[in-house]
């Protein structure tokens, strides 16, 4: 049995070797898949396999160098408009979804990992959403030794589209660092019920961890029933979404709701939300994600209130909200 063992290990020792070795042969050498498999003495089939599992597990990050780029300028103009003291816009890249998820979450990923090597946060808190799970998945493999993640809402009754959970857990998974869960719904079924569950020490223990976070990550949902993005929303009733809207509300974060001109707009969940409530991440830095068609008039509420200290968008939807609807020629 142990010997099993052992010859399993070596294999998978072997394979990583392998999966290592052409990524690099593939990236850095130039070669091609055909030159990558007669160099590694595979099929032509399994060299593919080994490239792709690369960059699936993160072995492989590429860099663009984008400071000459014009969009520095709708940057600077977005934080200078907004107070931000951080904002990253990336570049558009053809995508078939209505969220341009590519984008987004190799920009979101790379400031994660920004974050992580800076090590200025030692309680870092993440809100819901496909593009933050998008930038989980970019992020790849990078250890964080001092920080742990939070996650800063309930989904256990939700069928999102990006479980907070499986968030979390990729987060564990890709940093080896402490991550925790908020073990209760989205909702209670009442105040009173919310009041219950947040007496019950795991889930009082979890909302304290949220308290300490110096970093929010989140994401901005789109009031409109009608939108490709709706599910992303933290209620999924088109009557519910229809009402809101007419109260005014224009994005959600956090399962809360946030007016055009920046205010926050109460609802009668606000009492069974389990999560912390908007105003108390004013107490931290908040960095969004968020983006695509659709979603301009949710992200520039966001961004009205007040709560955003950083964002990170696409191209197309900073340009929208600065007025920017031209594109500069590069320089031949």
């Amino acid at each position: 049995m142990r010997e099993t063992a052992s010859k399993r290990l070596a294999n998978d020792l072997r394979e990583a070797d392998l999966v290592a070795r052409a990524a690099w042969l593939h990236f850095v050498g130039g070669l091609t898949q055909g030159e990558v498999a007669r160099r590694l003495d595979v099929p032509n089939t399994r060299a593919h396999r080994y490239i792709a599992r690369a960059q699936a597990e993160g072995l492989v990050r590429i860099f663009v160098d984008v400071s000459t780029s014009d969009c520095v300028a709708i940057e600077t103009r977005l934080m200078e408009r907004f107070g931000l003291s951080f904002c990253r816009i990336a570049l558009d890249v053809p995508e078939t979804g209505a969220l341009p998820l590519r984008a987004l979450g190799m920009a979101g990923g790379d400031y994660l990992m920004q974050v992580i090597a800076g090590e200025q946060h030692q309680v870092i808190g993440i809100g819901h959403g496909r593009t933050i799970a998008a930038a989980v998945d970019a992020m790849g493999r990078v250890p964080a030794r001092d920080v742990s993640f939070v996650s800063m809402l309930g989904g256990l009754t939700r069928s999102f589209a990006a479980n907070p959970y499986d968030v979390i857990h990729r987060l564990a998974r890709n940093t080896g660092a402490d991550s925790f869960m908020l073990p209760a719904p989205m909702f209670a079924d009442s105040a009173r019920d919310k009041q219950v569950m947040m007496s019950q020490s795991g889930i009082a223990a979890t909302m304290a961890l949220i308290g300490e976070a110096t970093l929010a990550i989140v994401g901005i949902g789109e009031v409109d029933a009608t939108a490709d993005t709706s599910h992303n929303l933290a209620i999924e009733d088109a009557a519910a979404i229809d009402a809101l809207r007419k109260r005014g509300a224009r994005a959600e974060i956090l399962g809360q709701f946030i007016g055009a001109d920046g205010e926050i707009v109460a609802t009668d969940n606000d009492g069974h939300v389990m999560a912390p409530p908007l105003e108390n991440l004013r107490q931290c830095e908040v960095v969004a994600i968020a983006g695509g068609a659709g979603k301009n008039e949710a992200i520039e509420a966001a961004l009205e209130s007040g709560l955003l200290n950083g964002l990170i968008t696409d191209e197309a939807t900073a340009r929208a909200i600065v007025g920017d609807g031209g594109r500069a020629v590069a320089a031949e």
